[in-house]
This record gives structure tokens, C-alpha cells and sequence, in this order.
């Protein structure tokens, strides 16, 4: 039989708390491990007896929920931190990712799809919110400096996905020659001479 995945919540809504405590305790292979309102009344406790992941809310009375991964990921970095919060905003996003927060979710996210994000980030995944996915690849911009068109960032997309100039033309509707012409553009402005070479630089840079 496979090991339960023990979770931990930190919640201040009562209300919260007690209905995803019953939505895990209720479903076979999880077990609510642990239940706090506040990060200060859970870190003693999670250290002793660490859960595999922890359902962590930003706005808490307190210590905030970002504060509150950082201190959990510093002692206990095997530890999977899964955001779940009405926060949407870039920099709770952001600042959560950077402390450690393997996952984001918004809190209208449903329990199945929760429990999915529980079972995923314990599987090594790093699970998210639509809408904060694409909040995140919205926010990578070419490098100052680096100007591609919207059409030579979509070419560079195919490239990084292996696609030769045939396919790439018959995708976007475009002759083969046009894309021949897109490619030395870009070869041009990353400083590079080869598919990848420009593909490398096009990961490495964030252009995509």
C-alpha cells in the first residue's frame, strides 16, 4: 500500500481550515497531519514532526505566509510548500517562488484539483493556478538590448521545439522562405550562427 501523503494547513479562516482538513482526511492516500491559523503556532510542531507538504495562505495574522516558507524551507528544506491564497498579485507570486513555494494555487481552485496539486508537488511537479502560469511566462522579457519582433518570438518557440523550417512555414502559414528570412534575423540579433546555439541562448536568456 502506498504512504499516505501527510499534509500540513496553515489557514486563519476557521472555515477554511476545518473544510480542507475534512477534504484530505476524507480522501484515500492523505492525511491532515497538522492544522495552524498562524505560522508562529506551526513551526515548533513542523519541525518536531515535519508533514510532506504544507497548504500555506499568504495574508496571516502575523508572520505572513512568505515569511513563514522561508523559515520552514531554511530548516527543513525537503519540505514542499504549496501556496494557496486569494493573492494574485506579481509580487506574491514572485516572492513566494523565490523563497520556496513549489506551487501556487488561488483558493476558488476545487478540491480535486487541489488534491491533484498536493499529489503532484509531493511527486516532484510544481503545480499552479492557470492564470498565475501565465502570469509567469508573460513575465520573462527579452534581455535589454535583445528587441525580437512577436514574429521572430514565436518562430524561436517552434525552434525550441525541435520543428524544422517546413513545419515552422506550414504552422504559422508563411513561406518557407519567410522563415528562412525570420531565422537570420534572429541568428543576427542573439549573436549566434547555429539552431543551438540560438536555442541555448533563447532558454538561457528567458526570450521564450
Amino acid at each position: 500500500m502506498a504512504e499516505e501523503i501527510q499534509v500540513a494547513i496553515i489557514e486563519d479562516d476557521n472555515e477554511i481550515r476545518q473544510l480542507m482538513t475534512l477534504i484530505i482526511d476524507g480522501s484515500p492516500g492523505y492525511i491532515c497531519k497538522h492544522s495552524y491559523s498562524s505560522c508562529e503556532m506551526a513551526m515548533d510542531n513542523l519541525k518536531k514532526s515535519p508533514p510532506h507538504v504544507v497548504l500555506m495562505d499568504i495574508d496571516l495574522p502575523g508572520m505572513s505566509g512568505i515569511e513563514g516558507v522561508k523559515c520552514l524551507k531554511d530548516e527543513l528544506p525537503e519540505i514542499d510548500c504549496l501556496m494557496l491564497t486569494v493573492q494574485d498579485d506579481d509580487d506574491s507570486i514572485f516572492n513566494s517562488i523565490c523563497v520556496g513555494a513549489t506551487g501556487y494555487l488561488l483558493k476558488d481552485t476545487s478540491p480535486t484539483e487541489i488534491l491533484k496539486a498536493i499529489e503532484e508537488v509531493h511527486n516532484g511537479g510544481s503545480p499552479m493556478t492557470a492564470s498565475i502560469a501565465r502570469r509567469i511566462i508573460s513575465s520573462f522579457k527579452p534581455e535589454k538590448g535583445t528587441i525580437l519582433s512577436g514574429r521572430e518570438v514565436e518562430i524561436l518557440r517552434h525552434l525550441c521545439d525541435g520543428e524544422n523550417y517546413k513545419v515552422i512555414a506550414e504552422k504559422l502559414h508563411i513561406s518557407g522562405h519567410t522563415v528562412r528570412s525570420h531565422f537570420k534575423n534572429i541568428y543576427k540579433k542573439l549573436h549566434v550562427s547555429t539552431r543551438a546555439e540560438a536555442v541555448r541562448k533563447a532558454i538561457s536568456d528567458k526570450l521564450i
